[in-house]
């Protein structure tokens, strides 16, 4: 299934539902007054009341929608730098261990929203990402076990602020709608190996990163891992596995978003995640 969050046009409500080939499906609708949102159905282990749904006509066609982040309101959000070989090149990073950061929820933004250029800088850099979602809950969760926890997948624009990514990451991975996540969430019974799918960047239809999911250096049994020795992981926690090379910022002369551009980020087997990209100070006047 793909299933993705969104708020009706012209409805004062948040909602969720089944993306089909004639549009979307609001289970929300329906389910609500059970599971206020995805979030609440991976924690209640509760997909097979979202499938009873597959059936149904759509009720919207995507035009007729305002996304929202996959999963809105995630406990935690987990990035995982420098997760492949020319990434890690790009930057000299000789350090084996994963490289963590954190970024807020409310730092996000859905499909065909804005991303925010902050005022405060001139280097918004775009990285293409494949994102977990936790659909299982568990700490100290073996690589054998960690694909058991995973509901699905998902794109990832994570946007970094890079004249604020000191030598602590955070600065420069949680501005305002920096991190674009979306269109929907595939689950996992139909993406059977992520670890081998194309990952691709485009800026205003310029390919700018190009590489497999099989090119990560720390695959995501041995992220689940890591990650829940030290911090349990609930329903509807994401992971975002980490950028390919090519990014802006390593660019002669570098390459950062503009106001006016337009980033998508492309899965194979998921879809394509595609951004405008605007000033605050333009957004703000809206």
């Amino acid at each position: 299934m793909r299933l993705t969050s969104f708020i009706p046009l012209g409805e004062n409500r948040k909602s969720y539902g089944i993306v089909t080939e004639k549009g979307i499906i609001d289970v929300g609708r329906h389910l609500a007054y059970q599971y206020a949102d995805l979030k609440a159905v991976l924690a209640a282990n509760a997909m097979p009341s979202i499938q009873a749904f597959c059936n149904f006509p759509a009720n919207y066609l995507p035009k007729e929608v305002s996304f929202l982040p996959v999963i809105d309101n995630p406990n935690k959000i987990f990035g995982v730098g420098m997760n492949y070989q020319e990434k890690r090149h790009e930057f000299n990073e000789a350090n084996p261990a994963p490289t963590l950061f954190i970024r807020f929820a409310d730092s996000q933004t859905g499909h065909n929203d804005f991303v925010l250029k902050p005022t405060q800088s001139n280097e918004l850099d775009y990285e293409g990402e494949l994102a977990i979602v936790i659909g299982k809950a568990g700490k100290n969760i073996s690589q054998q076990e960690a694909m058991s926890h995973v509901a699905g997948y998902s794109c990832y624009m994570d946007g970094s602020v890079r004249d604020w990514q000191h030598s602590w990451f955070t600065a420069g991975k949680n501005w305002p709608k920096t991190g674009a996540f979306g269109p929907w969430l595939v689950t996992s019974d139909e993406l059977p190996d992520p670890h081998d799918l194309a990952i691709e960047t485009y800026l205003n239809g310029r390919k700018v990163q190009d590489a497999r999911t099989s090119g990560m250096i720390h695959q995501i049994p041995a992220l689940i891992e890591y990650i829940s020795t030290f911090s349990a992981l609930s329903a509807g926690d994401v992971i975002l596995t980490g950028s390919p090379g090519g990014v802006g910022k390593k660019r002669t002369p570098p390459l950062f978003l503009q106001d006016g551009d337009t980033v998508e980020v492309y899965v194979e087997g998921i879809g394509t995640l595609r951004n405008a990209v605007r000033s605050a100070e333009t957004y703000a006047d809206h």
